[in-house]
């Protein structure tokens, strides 16, 4: 008996140390199974409103940041007016939307995810009336209401290894990498642009201005542009302005989108700025020009914005953001650069881009707007024929 009990004894001890290295192997070989790509655990990823919200207000502190921001309250709201008479008629009419006007001569338009929509001083100085700033205001309150730069994010093919265990902000903030990264490159696909050509001249159709606003646009936009070898700018890699202009023209008509207001009078009573030659505009330090040299090739030439109305504006530093998404990149587990997600190269391998790569102004602060829905509505009132 004393002998059965002895041995017992020995086998459970031999067999405790065997059990938990084979413990810990299963666990490893546990946590190997649930790794999961960079690719699948950004796919798979549901991003709330709030996140949404954050990672766009990060994507405009650095838009800003790059290009600064136009110091006129009276410009803004003018912006922001239109902006937000459109917005209504779209699918997130009660999302907290912002616009805000940057500080280049460079002709672009950027919508960050969760209601920034940003427009240039070069591309209200190109823009001829309200109905254009309506059209192209509804092509990136498009890009935002369908979601169009988080969806590309999620379907991007990315290289790398199964990561154990990421942390969801670390993800998250990968994420806000790459996305800054298809804004400045104005990487949407086909299919993306065609929805907020069709969804954007729809919605500013619907609260009364003139549909064609956006093709006109399209089509100044494409003779000033005639004499680069390479797409500048805004709507960048979209597809060719003819086939869009003519795609806009037939939805007007089968869709019978008739309004007419183009309210060119007030633009013009708001917006002064003149537009400068793609040729001159002056390229940001160390950015490519259109010869391959860096720095500025010509003086902008635009004129003295109006008086800011101090009690809509501030020149104060923004506070500082609550967002969860900093401004740095991801750490090293997943493999990001804080300055290059693999989607941004130099801008000599990006190509000559004078309206990305346009010289910006030194404030990068926001100015506050205020609209009262009586200001709204009565605005509403001006949109005639």
């Amino acid at each position: 008996m004393r002998r059965v009990l002895f041995i017992s004894v020995l086998m459970f001890a031999v067999a405790a140390p065997a059990a938990a290295q084979l413990g810990k192997l299963g666990q490893a070989v546990g946590k190997l199974s649930k790794a999961k790509s960079l690719a699948d655990q950004i796919k798979d990823l549901v991003i709330t409103e709030q996140e949404e919200k954050d990672m766009g207000a990060a994507i405009s502190t650095r838009l800003r940041q790059k290009y600064g921001v136009v110091q006129d309250a009276a410009v803004h709201k003018y912006v922001s007016l239109v902006g937000r008479v459109v917005a209504s008629s779209s699918t997130r009419p009660n999302l907290t939307w912002t616009f805000i006007v940057l500080d280049t001569d460079g002709v672009n338009a950027f919508a960050a995810p969760g209601g920034f929509v940003h427009i240039t001083r070069g591309a209200l100085a190109l823009i001829a009336d309200e109905a254009e700033l309506a059209g192209v205001l509804g092509h990136e309150i498009t890009h935002i209401t369908a979601k169009h730069t988080i969806n590309a994010i999620k379907n991007k093919k990315l290289s790398g290894a199964a990561v154990e265990a990421a942390t969801r902000s670390n993800v998250l903030e990968f994420m806000l990498d790459a996305a800054y990264a298809n804004l400045l490159e104005n990487q949407y696909d086909r299919d993306d642009e065609n929805e907020s050509d069709q969804v954007g001249i729809r919605i500013a159709n619907k609260v009364g201005y003139a549909p064609a606003g956006l093709g006109a646009f399209f089509t100044r936009l494409s003779d000033r542009n005639k004499d680069l070898k390479e797409p500048s700018g805004v709507f960048a890699s979209h597809p060719e302005t003819k086939d869009r202009v003519s795609k806009l023209a037939k939805q007007i008509t089968s869709e019978k989108l008739n309004a007419t207001a183009t309210v060119a009078a007030r633009y013009k009573a708001t917006i002064s700025y003149k537009p400068v030659a793609v040729t001159v505009v002056a390229g940001a330090a160390g950015a490519s020009s259109l010869t391959g040299s860096t720095g500025s090739t010509a003086t902008p030439t635009t004129t003295t914005a109006k008086p800011a109305d101090t009690s809509t504006t501030s020149t104060a530093k923004p506070p500082a953001s609550s967002s969860k998404f900093g401004l740095g990149g991801v750490t090293s587990k997943l493999g990001a650069d804080k300055t290059n997600t693999g989607t941004v190269a130099s801008a000599g391998s990006r190509g000559v881009n004078p309206d990305r790569d346009a010289k910006g102004g030194s404030n990068p602060a926001r100015v506050t707007v205020t609209l009262t829905p009586a200001e709204i509505a009565a605005f509403r009132k001006g949109i005639s024929g």
